[in-house]
C-alpha cells in the first residue's frame, strides 16, 4: 500500500469534517481585531468585515440545506452590525453546521434550488469553512493551522473543487487558477486552483 497516497475523503462523515474545519476557523474569527475589519482580503471581492458576514451568513444558510430546507443568499445580513458578539455567534453557528450535517440523512439525497447531490452542497460548506478562514488569517497576520500529517479536510476541499471549479469559474465564483510550484503544499495547490495567491499580502498603504 502507498503510504502518500491521499486518502479517499469520501470515507469521512462530512459533519465530523466539518466540525474539524470548524475548530479551525473559529480561533481565526476569535482573534480578529475590529480595527482590521476594513482590510483587505486574500478574495478580492472582500474586505475583513463583509468575508466575515458572508462565512456566518454560509453557516447558517446551509444548516437548512442540511434537512433539505431552502436556503436563501440573494442578500447576506450584516451580523456584525447587529450583534456585538458577533465572534460568539460564528463559534454556534459553525458547530450547528457541523452538527446539522452529522444528523442520519443529511448527505443522502439531494438538496438546494439546483437539487445537487446532498454530500457535494455540504462540501461547499466546507470549502468556505476552509479557505475563508485561511483568507482571514492571511489578512489579519493570522496562522491557519493544518495537521502535518494526511488532512482529510484538505482531500475533501481538494477534491470537490476539481470537480467544481469548471462550474464555479463560470459562475465566477473562483478567479483564474494561480500558478504555484510543483513542490507547493496541498494547502498552497488548493489555493492556487482558487484563483488565490498562496503569498498574498496586504497592499502597501
Amino acid at each position: 500500500m502507498d503510504t502518500n497516497q491521499a486518502v479517499n475523503p469520501r470515507t469521512y462523515a462530512l459533519g465530523d469534517l466539518l466540525a474539524t474545519a470548524a475548530e479551525r476557523a473559529v480561533p481565526v474569527i476569535r482573534a480578529l481585531p475590529d480595527e482590521r475589519l476594513a482590510d483587505p482580503t486574500p478574495c478580492a471581492d472582500y474586505d475583513v468585515k463583509s468575508l466575515v458576514n458572508h462565512l456566518l451568513h454560509v453557516a447558517v444558510q446551509f444548516q437548512n440545506l442540511a434537512v433539505k430546507k431552502d436556503s436563501d443568499f440573494t442578500a447576506t445580513p450584516d451580523y456584525i452590525a447587529a450583534d456585538p458578539a458577533w465572534r460568539d455567534r460564528f463559534a454556534t453557528e459553525a458547530h450547528r453546521l457541523a452538527a446539522a450535517w452529522s444528523a442520519p440523512g443529511a448527505e443522502e439525497g439531494t438538496t438546494g434550488a439546483m437539487n445537487m447531490p446532498a454530500r457535494i452542497v455540504g462540501s461547499l460548506a466546507l470549502l468556505d469553512l476552509t479557505v475563508h478562514a485561511w483568507d482571514l488569517a492571511r489578512a489579519t497576520d493570522q496562522e491557519y493551522r493544518l495537521n502535518d500529517a494526511a488532512d482529510p479536510v484538505l482531500d475533501q476541499v481538494t477534491a470537490t473543487v476539481g470537480e467544481m471549479a469548471p462550474t464555479a469559474r463560470a459562475m465566477g465564483m473562483f478567479a483564474t487558477p494561480v500558478r504555484v510550484p510543483d513542490s507547493a503544499s496541498p494547502l498552497d495547490r488548493l489555493l492556487g486552483e482558487t484563483g488565490r495567491d498562496p503569498h498574498w499580502s496586504r497592499p502597501a498603504a
